[in-house]
């Protein structure tokens, strides 16, 4: 069974399994918090129901993307949502294992690879019974270094890759990009709230870049009285 939800005060709609994996606010954030340029040729690495890719498109930016999700289901989903929001010709959904990018696309064909990729270890907490959530957030059949990986080939020298990943593993994150041959450029940490810990990052990097990062102000999602605060409400304005 679907649910028929919407973004941008129903100026997008996107559907989505009831009982199945659903996005979360990490999505909202990877889309909203990432720099595109007019040109960019994109790849989102597990894109499941394509809610980054719709937003892109939605805001008009990018040239083009292509969504890959290696769950059939999903892939499904995806090329319904593109359909029903009307962005057949601007985002393409692929049902493939981006560990296999390789086999699929050429060398450096695009110029942003964007991935909110499962990361929860296998030997952290309980894994969701619902294969679909359970492939969306632990590392069953992908990880970091498999998207760092996937980036390494898709990308040129001087691309870039941005993703959102608990700030608890930022060290671990930097490591995996380090070793593919990633450096990180700008840095923005998110916080549930004021009073809270930082819950996660927005990382962008480049592939072959120098040691020079930025590391941005604070974003917090809620203020005290639980409300989004005013950066929050700016990624679900309608343009």
């Amino acid at each position: 069974m679907l649910t028929c939800d919407s973004l941008f005060d129903g100026r997008l709609i996107v559907y989505q399994a009831k009982d199945g994996y659903r996005f979360s606010i990490d999505s909202v954030l990877l889309a909203g918090l990432t720099r595109v340029e007019a040109g960019d040729r994109i790849i989102d690495l597990g894109t499941g129901c394509a809610v980054v890719p719709l937003i892109l498109a939605y805001r008009g930016v990018g040239a083009h993307c292509v969504g890959v999700d290696i769950q059939p289901e999903l892939a499904a989903l995806a090329r319904k949502n593109v359909a029903a929001n009307g962005f057949s010709p601007r985002i393409e959904i692929r049902e493939m294992d981006f560990r296999e990018a390789h086999n699929h696309f050429q060398a450096a064909s695009f110029d942003l690879v964007i991935s909110n990729p499962p990361y929860r270890r296998l030997q952290s907490g309980r894994i969701n019974p619902n294969r679909e959530r359970a492939l969306a957030r632990h590392e069953l059949v992908g990880s970091i270094e498999h998207v760092f990986a996937a980036a390494n080939f898709l990308l040129p020298h001087g691309g870039r890759t941005t993703v959102i990943y608990p700030a608890a593993r930022l060290d671990h994150l930097l490591s995996a990009a380090r070793q593919a041959g990633f450096s990180p450029k700008i840095l923005i940490v998110i916080y549930s709230g004021p009073s809270s810990s930082a819950k996660l990052v927005h990382l962008e990097l480049r592939k072959g870049g120098g040691d020079e990062l930025r590391i941005e102000p604070p974003f917090f999602i809620y203020q005290e009285d639980g409300s989004y605060t005013e950066k929050m409400r700016s990624l679900y304005e309608p343009r």
